[in-house]
């Protein structure tokens, strides 16, 4: 559904509350096709948020596992790697 919402569970260091609130963000914003509300929707714009990311939050403090947490910087890598895959090598100035 939306690609640039990132696993948030299971790292070491956990998810801080600014990732979990793009997150919120994100989803929103899919949801409701608004990249910035109107005046007339901001307020229920970001009372979706709020309530998204308590969700989420709620969500990933109750989560259990027995897996090693996973590390931000081999993920990173992983994920570049399975970019340049997809899309190929990135290109300078372009």
């Amino acid at each position: 559904m939306c690609r640039n919402i990132k696993t948030l569970f299971n790292f070491d260091p956990a998810a801080s509350e600014y990732e979990v609130r793009a997150a919120a963000v994100q989803f929103v914003r899919k949801l409701s096709g608004f990249n910035k509300p109107s005046k007339a929707n901001e307020e229920a714009f970001q009372l979706a948020v709020e309530e998204v990311t308590a969700a989420a939050q709620k969500l990933l403090d109750s989560l259990v596992t027995t897996a090693e947490p996973r590390n931000r910087e081999v993920e990173a890598e992983r994920a570049k790697i399975r970019s340049i895959k997809r899309f190929g090598p990135a290109r300078d100035g372009q």
